[in-house]
């Protein structure tokens, strides 16, 4: 019996699936590729690298084809991958020792990993993601599938870099994904992920004015305790200040204020709102709105890094908080003040 499994599905990837494999090979027993119709060299460079290579239809369903793929795999444990990420670090999880065979150990729960999206308006922004699933575990949606089981999700110290944000590979996808995610919503209309997904598709598209209504949508759907509120709030709010609706985003700010008291990017997302309200407003920005902005970057710094919040972008909680901050006190001529924290930046930058 295999222990661990790569299960990958692929189509025209040509361009990284040998770096999604190879970042994984000597962490996996088997390494599985499902070609959903590939016209490149993706399914000769996936054997090259040693996966076995199975072929599927496609039907226009994600969920459809995780699933043919994990009905080749005969592991107690398969770890999900796509042609677009791979392992950076974080292999202990997937030792025998956090993965037992399910002879020694039956399965009780799903490993979520950390994936650091890059290409996204500049910075690194975590998801946490589950896939690391136990034999038998299968998927249901469209799109932004997920995996059904009664197990909880458990957050492991795998992390996978992934870079399917950047601009050409964006442009690959677009018509795609909104098609699906336009079906998806079709026929499940109340489902807040997604919305969230819908308008997360415009919004790293640069258009942030399609993506208020389905994220206001999934903002108004999300329940208090979803794992991926946090991200739909900060979108919610982005989207707004992108869109020229100042105001709205204001107000979503305030009425959130009290859900996200240890949340760097929440009060990094008010001072970036403060600070775009002070551009508009130059009588109050200095006696009511600039300082609002600098305790909001102080706020970040106290906070630090969280990087279990769904969402989270690096270093809100550290060297980007550090950088506006030297910023803001050289534009107020407060030199010392801009000197400590651009040092601050620097040594935080190093740490990271």
């Amino acid at each position: 019996m295999v222990r661990l499994a790569l299960v990958m599905i692929a189509r025209n990837e040509a361009r990284a699936i040998a770096r999604a494999l190879d970042s994984a090979r000597a962490h996996v027993d088997r390494m599985i590729v499902l070609d959903t119709g590939s016209t490149d060299e993706t399914v000769a460079i996936a054997e090259r690298c040693g996966a076995t290579v199975h072929h599927f239809a496609w039907c226009d369903d994600f969920a459809a084809a995780r699933n043919a793929a994990l009905e080749h795999s005969d592991a107690d444990w398969n770890l999900m991958l796509d042609a677009d990420e791979w392992l950076e670090s974080g292999y202990e999880a997937l030792a025998s020792a956090a993965l037992p065979p399910a002879r020694q150990k039956p399965a009780t729960f799903i490993g979520c990993v950390e994936l650091r999206n890059e290409g996204v308006v500049g910075t690194v922004a975590r998801r946490f993601l589950p896939r690391i699933l136990p034999r038998g575990v299968r998927y249901a949606g469209r799109i932004h599938e997920q995996p059904v089981a009664l197990l909880p999700a458990v957050p492991c110290a795998l992390r996978m870099g992934h870079d399917g944000y950047a601009e050409a590979q964006l442009a690959a996808k677009h018509g795609r994904n909104l098609a699906l995610l336009e079906t998806a919503l079709a026929e499940a209309p109340d489902d807040s992920y997604l919305w969230f997904q819908l308008g997360r598709e415009h919004l790293v598209r640069g258009a942030a004015e399609a993506a208020v209504a389905p994220l206001q949508t999934a903002y108004r759907l999300t329940p208090p305790e979803a794992g991926y509120r946090h991200a739909v709030v900060l979108s919610t709010v982005r989207a707004l200040k992108e869109a020229g609706q100042l105001h709205e985003a204001l107000a979503l700010v305030d009425a959130e204020q009290s859900a996200w008291p240890s949340s760097p990017d929440f009060y990094f997302a008010v001072a970036d709102l403060y600070l775009a309200w002070a551009s508009q407003a130059p009588e109050l920005a200095l006696d009511e709105l600039l300082p609002v902005v600098e305790g909001a970057w102080l706020r970040c710094l106290e906070i630090g890094e969280q990087p279990l919040l769904d969402g989270s972008v690096i270093g809100c909680g550290s060297y980007l908080a550090a950088g506006n901050l030297a910023m803001f006190y050289e534009q107020l001529g407060i030199m010392d003040e801009a000197e400590r924290y651009a040092a601050l930046e620097r040594d935080l930058r190093t740490a990271a």
